[in-house]
């Protein structure tokens, strides 16, 4: 998600209604007019339009009802005034509207914008506006529209997302739930979404970053106006640029025991990669030393894979205790299996109060049979884990990310990172953290166990829990966009992940100054 102006993007992220009491506290304690309001964001919103697709014409405005629609009448207006070819289609009749809505609208018809009505258009004008169009920009539903669209605005949104040329959503794509980012029926497939007050939660959660393309702020009039409002963020965003400097630096005296010592437990018969995948992941995130515990069939591949590991084949739970006890750190999940050698490892892993993660096969068989409660494990469940977890189903999960997080700390404990576009990351602190971003190409089998391994490494670094999650979690993002550039998303392995790792943990150690590691 980028910012064309050079500005980057606020952390805090606030519900749909706490945007509109942000709203009212401009208007009616900061002495903000609501025109005032629309004539900013409609200029802001036709700036970002101009700086995007400065030859795109002719541009089709899609307007609704309210203040969302007001504003796609003065970003038509400005159109207007600029020379530019732009024609408006309203959801309903525009002599219906009233307050600021209705005044933009009449400044629109004053600039010479025509302006037509969806129900007065038959099939084959309808078809044509949309056919002609080279932008469309979306004002039809704003951030206080929730579940389905109904018609006409179903009907504006499919013909919209057919067009085949490139849509701007104003504030927030018509469809999209502002405050969870569910999309409950037809939904605006925007290239770019100019959004303004504050930045919703519902851009970067759940089906979100599908549908907003790229996202640029625009806070209008106040950038305190949020804190000054007295309104607490839903959550904060948080990405690699921003907690790579939370990396330290490397003293040249350091050896691999101040490292951390991670161990990772996994590998069932027919799993034996992904026990290697965090081992490995884990290794390239500067772990001082790696053991991987898995079946005796696996150890000859995985030390031909990686003869920097130690591996350990093992037959048996007994067997795990010594190595449990002289780790700093354990992994355990990946590959795991449900059957008896998974259920004995786990069993073992839970009985010592080792700082843990928890991933893949080892949440399942918590689910079924083995809840465990703990302030020094991580878990880091997939949406249908999560529902397994919670007794609840995958689209529950969905539904509400920021809430089954809550739910998965409350009846858990330690921190839990909820994967999935947004991932969401709950832990003590009473705001939950979403990353901000997505990559569809991490849509394969091995990428979780990568990410187990990586936030075992920062566990044993010594980072704070929730912050060994959260750098972990953004570089795995970060690297597997760095990897995509050169394989494209169809082709991004895990391994290619692991790889890209070193490269970005590499710059930014270059960045923190000076030489790589002082003494």
């Amino acid at each position: 998600m980028s910012s064309d102006n050079g500005n980057s993007l606020p952390d805090s992220l606030y519900s749909a209604d706490a945007v509109r009491a942000i709203d009212h506290y401009l208007i009616d304690q900061q002495g903000v007019s609501g025109f005032e309001l629309m004539q900013n964001a409609a200029a802001a919103a036709f700036r970002h339009l101009v700086q995007r697709w400065p030859h795109c014409q002719p541009v089709l405005v899609l307007c609704g009802r309210g203040n969302n629609g007001g504003d796609g009448y003065l970003v038509a207006a400005s159109a207007a005034r600029h020379g530019m070819t732009v024609r408006v289609i309203a959801a309903r009749e525009p002599e219906t509207l009233g307050g600021d809505a209705r005044k933009a609208w009449q400044k629109a018809v004053s600039d010479g914008v025509q302006v037509e009505t969806w129900s007065e258009l038959d099939a084959a004008a309808r078809q044509s506006a949309f056919q002609m169009a080279g932008l469309v920009v979306d004002a039809l539903l704003g951030t206080g529209a929730t579940g389905a669209p109904r018609a006409p605005y179903d009907e504006l949104i499919d013909a919209a997302n057919k067009a085949g040329c490139p849509i701007l959503a104003i504030d927030v794509p018509s469809g999209l739930d502002a405050s969870t980012g569910v999309v409950a029926g037809p939904a605006v497939q925007a290239v770019l979404t100019v959004t303004f007050i504050a930045l919703k939660t519902g851009l970067f959660s759940a089906q979100g970053p599908e549908y907003c393309g790229d996202i640029e702020f625009e806070p209008l009039l106040d950038h305190e106006a949020a804190a000054g409002s007295g309104q607490t963020p839903a959550a904060y965003r948080f990405d690699w640029e921003g907690l790579r400097t939370h990396l330290s630096r490397r003293p040249a005296t350091a050896h691999k025991g101040v490292f951390g010592h991670v161990l990772i437990v996994g590998g069932d018969r027919g799993f034996g990669g992904a026990g290697l995948l965090a081992a490995e992941a884990a290794a390239r995130c500067g772990a001082g030393l790696v053991t991987l515990v898995t079946r005796p069939e696996h150890v000859a591949p995985a030390l031909a894979r990686c003869p920097s590991l130690m591996v350990r084949g093992v037959t048996h739970g007994s067997e795990l205790g010594s190595l449990i006890t002289s780790a700093d750190t354990v992994v355990c999940g990946p590959g795991l299996g449900r059957g008896a050698w998974g259920q004995q490892m786990l069993q073992q892993v839970l009985g010592v109060q080792t700082p843990r993660v928890l991933d893949a096969d080892a949440l399942n068989l918590m689910a079924e049979r083995i809840p465990a409660r703990s302030a020094t494990q991580v878990l880091t469940p997939h949406p249908g884990e999560a529902a397994r977890l919670l007794g609840c189903t995958a689209s529950d999960v969905e539904s509400d990310r920021l809430a089954a997080a809550a739910a998965l700390h409350q009846r858990f404990g330690g921190v839990i990172l909820l994967k999935g576009a947004g991932t969401v990351v709950k832990g003590d602190r009473a705001v939950p953290r979403i990353l901000s971003g997505a990559n569809a190409g991490m849509a394969t089998g091995g990428m979780g166990d990568v990410l187990s391994g990586m936030i075992g490494a920062m566990l044993g670094q010594e980072h704070p829990m929730e912050q060994a999650v959260l750098l972990a979690s953004s570089l795995h993002l970060a690297s597997a966009d760095a990897a995509s550039d050169r394989t494209g998303l169809r082709g991004l392995l895990p391994t290619d992940v692991i790889d890209t790792i070193p490269r970005l943990l590499g710059r930014a150690e270059r960045m923190m100054g000076g030489r790589r590691y002082e003494p």
